[in-house]
């Protein structure tokens, strides 16, 4: 059975930090004035082909998607309520996936910009995409469920799901400020969404124009599989069970990254389902000392109080849960 003492200190840690999720959700009138900053992204090819993206406004005329969208490009235009405008030049972060498109005459309605540094596990978030098939933008409620610190910047993961031609769409907080830009997916059908932090397009609008065949390089979760980001390559081996390779990729990370709970996290769940139970608690324990409110990590144990027949701790960890965020204990419903 799991130590009392060690659950009472895993408990102090926990209380610490709590931030209930009790915003209210935004309203009608602030969906509907988001929407109107948003364009459809049109690209021709060299071979006459056709693309599809997603932008958002981030001034009067400039308009932030994802690069990939602008791919092989021979031309790209952006359409806002039917309307087609042309981009001459943009400024480009390819590494992050981030370009902004620079129009002439559109006169559009730019967002608020936030600031992603802010942000926090289960925050509240809107999501808005416009796929190929969507006569119109689609809005969905989610929360943040990782951020992974790279280059400065936290990378975004949410529930929010986004499909083909919604690439570039963009994430708010729900006061309507501007946080992300949906980027890109895990393969499989268990998916994380993942989405570029807004202080990187701030940092990008400080750049030089360029032409839009300019040479370039390919963004970081496009490179070769050993080349990308630990929490990319974590993802499948730990989906599919993999737990002697989620035990290698999570001690690679935390030699690089000492200080990432994610890291942690992960290395904790290998040696939990390896059978290592001493090593899982140290792992966990390390990760809550990092992040006391670390959402999967609280989830973990809980499952893992309960498993041992400690219902009073799983039962307290439950509680904690469900005041970060009422959701998570469905989540843990399901895991069990």
């Amino acid at each position: 059975m799991i130590k009392n003492t060690y659950f009472l200190i895993l408990f102090s840690l926990i209380c610490g930090n709590l931030h209930a999720n009790t915003l209210p959700e935004p309203t009608e009138e602030l969906l509907y004035n988001l929407k109107q900053s948003m364009v459809k992204i049109g690209t021709t090819t060299k071979s006459g082909g056709h693309g599809f993206g997603t932008g958002i406004a981030v001034s009067k005329d400039q308009v932030v998607t994802n690069c990939h969208v602008l791919g092989n490009a021979n031309g790209v235009s952006i359409s806002k309520w039917g309307t087609e405008y042309p981009v001459d030049s943009l400024q480009a972060d390819w590494k992050h996936d981030l370009c902004i498109l620079n129009v002439q005459y559109a006169d559009l309605k730019p967002v608020i910009l936030g600031d992603s540094s802010t942000l926090t596990y289960e925050q509240p978030i809107i999501s808005i995409s416009m796929p190929n098939d969507s006569p119109a933008p689609y809005v969905a409620l989610s929360t943040i469920k990782a951020l992974y610190p790279l280059d400065g910047q936290g990378v975004i993961r949410s529930q929010a799901a986004f499909s083909i031609g919604a690439s570039g769409s963009p994430v708010f907080d729900y006061e309507g400020k501007l946080i992300g830009i949906s980027t890109f997916k895990s393969p499989g059908k268990k998916a994380y969404f993942y989405n570029m932090p807004i202080n990187w397009v701030k940092d990008l609008l400080q750049t030089p124009l360029v032409k839009l065949n300019s040479v370039h390089g390919v963004p970081f979760w496009d490179t070769s599989e050993e080349a990308r980001p630990f929490f990319m390559q974590i993802v499948l081996p730990y989906q599919n069970n993999l737990w002697k390779d989620v035990e290698k990729i999570a001690n690679n990370w935390i030699k690089e990254e000492p200080n990432h709970v994610e890291a942690w996290y992960y290395l904790g769940q290998a040696m939990q389902y390896l059978g290592n139970r001493e090593a899982s608690i140290k792992n966990y324990e390390k990760a809550l000392s990092l992040h006391p409110n670390h959402p999967a990590t609280l989830q973990a144990v809980a499952l893992l109080a309960k498993k041992e027949g400690n219902l009073a701790q799983s039962d307290k960890l439950r509680i904690t849960l469900k005041e970060i965020n009422p959701a998570l204990i469905e989540d843990l419903d399901a895991l069990e």
